[in-house]
């Protein structure tokens, strides 16, 4: 499905169609800005590394780049398209749903300030709804799916045993929908960078991820700065 309240930033659309888009994301029904209060990891070793990438994937980029960026112990968060067949990327393809990509972030992070369970355990709770299947908020289509791109065998098997943790635990009212998949990530187009802090009143933002960076610091006070 495309996404007109984005797609309106590239095609100068009139004002008054902007308008009509500003009223629809305000008006919009959704939870992703309600945190849900959900258990730790069981299983998140410790690492020594001074380095580690993260690619996650819950929806519109831009709220979860504000998010991640904001996490103590994250170096850079780049938004962009993973999960996809097609050998290259960009919005404009992603968004006709032809390509399989999701909206995706790369997280580079500091392991011995924040672990790789503590970046899932925001991602479940704060940065998007994992039992909305194929979509979050507003935005429908496969390309908002959730997903989880491990790049390492350990964070595979922290990404599984987690799931089947919160599942047991029954932490929310649906059936967790999020996948564990592979592919190469693509960095997405310049003006998608920190759009957040570039367009913070962008109704999109002020609506949908105003709400989810203030309930992920609300909720892990300790994690972000």
């Amino acid at each position: 499905m495309i996404d007109m309240s984005k797609m309106q930033l590239k095609t100068r659309v009139p004002l008054v169609i902007v308008a009509a888009i500003a009223v629809f994301t305000l008006a919009a029904p959704g939870s992703a800005e309600r945190p849900v209060i959900i258990p730790a990891p069981a299983l998140d070793p410790a690492q020594a590394e001074m380095q580690a990438v993260a690619i996650l994937a819950g929806g519109c980029f831009w709220g979860l780049e504000a998010v991640f960026e904001n996490a103590k112990g994250v170096k850079s968060v780049t938004s962009g398209y993973a999960g996809g067949k097609a050998e290259e990327a960009t919005y404009d393809a992603v968004i006709t749903e032809a390509t399989n990509h999701a909206e995706a972030v790369r997280i580079v992070y500091d392991p011995r300030v924040i672990s790789y369970g503590s970046l899932l355990q925001i991602f479940f709770s704060a940065a998007h709804n994992p039992t909305e299947l194929n979509r979050q908020g507003p935005d429908v289509g496969r390309s908002y799916r959730s997903a989880i791109f491990p790049q390492t065998l350990a964070q595979t098997t922290i990404a599984r045993a987690y799931i089947a943790q919160l599942t047991a635990a029954k932490a929310y009212d649906g059936a967790i929908v999020t996948r564990i998949e592979s592919g190469k990530f693509y960095a997405a187009e310049a003006y998608h960078q920190d759009f957040f802090t570039r367009n913070p009143m962008h109704p999109y933002i002020v609506r949908w991820d105003k709400p989810k960076l203030a309930g992920a610091r609300k909720t892990f006070p300790n994690l972000f700065r």
